[in-house]
């Protein structure tokens, strides 16, 4: 799970945190103690899983819980389900968490008693958190809209005054001009969306008073741990969270010859992108950097292609030793197919082990792979963005590659320009045609701090990883 940096308010009220990190760092700390939200979504949105989450966690922060419902489902089965997730402690039922029916009380007496009810509990159980699930059957037993306002108005009042914050849980649809919206202190929905076969979860906030707030939708799944939520780094980190400033040392690339094209390597804490089609040694290119590390630097490996054993061998055949950083503790791998992935999840956790683990040197293969899933809402310039200048904020020196179409009839796959502009520099790997041969070559097309070679050079694939063959004879010049 990965952790998230949370931004802190400079004038904030007292909080109650929900346990769900994603949720508390969208909040910027959690729920306003003692104030009302509604939760909305269709059923099967997670929304009864959500709430018993947060209330488990209340729990064993030594809060109590009342978990009251308007629906007529009985609470065995709701506790046989909870029972796979591993949040649910069932030493808390009727201790730390009771569970009330106010069902046959609004069927049979009517909303005013489903009110003594609830505050009846509260005051006996001294609770901090009430949940009160099925609030869509308040609308459907109230006359007009007026008395669903009076409901929840009263609601407030009775929870406010005995410190206990409210989630007021509803599979209706609510609209603007919903009394349910206007009275309530936070409103979160749940939301589902298909594109193509697949399908996103997303969970929005709507209106939130007291707080500031990552605004827009984020990504959520339910998992055997109940519900996870990861945030779009670009709203949690739409600043870096240190400065980014550049190091002051030049770093070895890794890359034999490399260095003296580049007047002395890649400035520290830099970000580069490694262009180029299929085989032209974007990944060799990004191991022989890591190889370059010195004996104090711990480094990383985030892959989408090649698994971790895949990569290890490749190493091993070049001669590049990464095996023996892996068994030292130096290196670390993490592999994620291009199967079915959440971006932000998998950005959040890349952020996390720079930070735990104060890695130095972090490749990303491939950057385009990453961003695939956000490319198609609009935000891949925002996401990269986030993404860069969080790792190099935390110190690293970030390598990244992006893979070029190279088919007959194929359309270029370039990056972007305005995605090319977020890095220190930028690399074309690619070939060089003989009259026989097809031998690797490299170009820098852009170098942000310092001197370079413009020419094309030759390169060289085999033992040794990547390595340049031949320096060109222009001078290097300044960008």
């Amino acid at each position: 799970m990965p952790s998230f940096t949370r931004p802190v308010d400079v004038k904030t009220l007292k909080r109650l945190e929900s346990g769900i990190d994603g949720l508390d760092a969208i909040t910027h700390g959690g729920f306003v103690a003692g104030a009302a939200y509604l939760i909305q979504g269709r059923p099967g949105s997670g929304k009864t899983i959500f709430a018993n989450q947060i209330a488990f966690h209340h729990t064993a922060q030594g809060g109590k819980v009342i978990f009251a419902s308007l629906l007529s489902e009985p609470h065995d089965r709701l506790f046989q389900y909870l029972s796979t997730l591993s949040f649910f402690n069932s030493a808390e039922i009727g201790a730390g968490i009771l569970y009330v029916s106010a069902f046959d009380t609004l069927e049979n007496d009517g909303l005013d008693e489903v009110l003594k009810l609830l505050r009846r509990e509260i005051i006996r159980h001294k609770a901090t958190l009430l949940v009160l699930d099925g609030l869509m059957n308040v609308r459907s037993r109230s006359d007009t809209p007026l008395n669903t306002k009076k409901f929840i108005a009263e609601l407030q009042v009775h929870a406010s005054f005995a410190g206990c914050t409210a989630l007021l849980l509803t599979s209706a649809e609510i609209d603007h001009g919903s009394p349910e919206l206007t009275m309530v202190d936070g409103v979160f929905s749940f939301k589902e969306e298909r594109v193509g076969m697949r399908s996103h979860r997303r969970i929005g906030i709507r209106k939130y008073r007291g707080s500031a707030y990552a605004d827009g939708e984020h990504d959520y799944e339910i998992t055997g741990d109940g519900i996870a939520i990861y945030p779009r780094i670009e709203a949690l980190l739409n600043h870096p969270t240190a400065a980014l400033a550049l190091g002051e040392q030049l770093i070895p690339t890794g890359i034999p010859g490399l260095d003296s094209v580049l007047g002395g390597g890649f400035v520290e804490r830099s970000a580069t992108l490694v262009i180029g089609p299929p085989g032209a040694g974007k990944t060799t290119f990004g191991l022989n950097f890591l190889a370059g590390a010195s004996a104090d630097e711990h480094i990383a490996l985030f892959g989408f292609v090649e698994s971790p054993e895949q990569l290890i061998r490749k190493s091993n055949q070049l001669g590049l030793g990464l095996d023996r950083l892996l068994d030292q503790g130096r290196l670390n791998l993490h592999w994620q197919p291009t199967t079915q992935f959440i971006p932000d999840q998998i950005a959040l956790f890349i952020l996390a082990q720079i930070r735990e683990l104060r890695l130095s040197r972090v490749l990303i293969d491939t950057l385009a792979a990453l961003t695939r899933s956000s490319l198609q809402h609009g935000r891949q310039l925002e996401f990269a963005s986030a993404l860069v200048n969080e790792a190099r904020a935390l110190g690293s020196t970030v390598m990244m590659t992006w893979e070029l179409g190279a088919l007959p009839g194929e359309n270029p796959m370039a990056p972007p320009p305005e995605l090319c502009s977020l890095f220190d520099n930028v690399i074309l790997t690619g070939f060089t045609e003989g009259a026989s041969t097809c031998e690797p070559s490299l170009k820098i097309i852009k170098r942000r701090n310092g001197a370079y070679e413009r020419s094309t050079q030759s390169a060289h694939i085999g033992q040794g990883g990547y390595s340049l063959t031949s320096i060109g004879k222009s001078t290097p010049q300044d960008r």
